[in-house]
């Protein structure tokens, strides 16, 4: 028989602490898959989200990449909240236009101290990137086991 892993943290889960945590109206964004080592986060644009010309801002884009990276860590540790981003690079490819973001974060690598993430970031609907960022957290020693 396969053993088939599991998300340390569900969906709904992930949703409650992130609303908990973040208690302010520029959090809106809402997790929508959590698999082992991945997340995936939508967020709805709205005009403060924008530039000129319809684009999804690169500070919108970077709070959604540095999310859904922080609820991949949380696949694979449970919900840390003491887990912290060490870094952030982000790599602006095309304007990102849409009525959401999704922001896709994997695991790429992940050890006592560090995480280390792959986030691939669209406007929802289009299939080329509009960004990719590489996001590094540090854990709480106890939370690897």
């Amino acid at each position: 028989m396969t053993s088939i892993a599991m998300s340390k943290v569900s969906v709904e889960e992930a949703n409650s602490f992130l609303n908990g945590a973040f208690d302010r109206p520029d959090h809106q964004a809402k997790i929508t898959i959590m698999e082992p080592g991945r997340a995936v986060q939508r967020l709805e644009t709205r005009e403060e989200h924008l530039r000129p010309g319809g684009y999804i801002s690169g500070p919108t884009q970077m709070a959604v990449a540095d999310s859904a990276a922080y609820m991949a860590v949380m696949t694979l540790t449970g919900i840390e909240p003491m887990t912290v981003t060490s870094n952030l690079n982000i790599n602006f490819l095309r304007p990102c236009i849409g009525a959401a973001v999704i922001a896709d974060a994997r695991v790429m690598k992940i050890g006592k101290a560090l995480a280390v993430m792959n986030v691939e970031i669209k406007a929802e609907g289009d299939n080329r990137l509009s960004s990719n960022a590489v996001v590094t957290y540090a854990i709480p020693r106890e939370a690897i086991s």
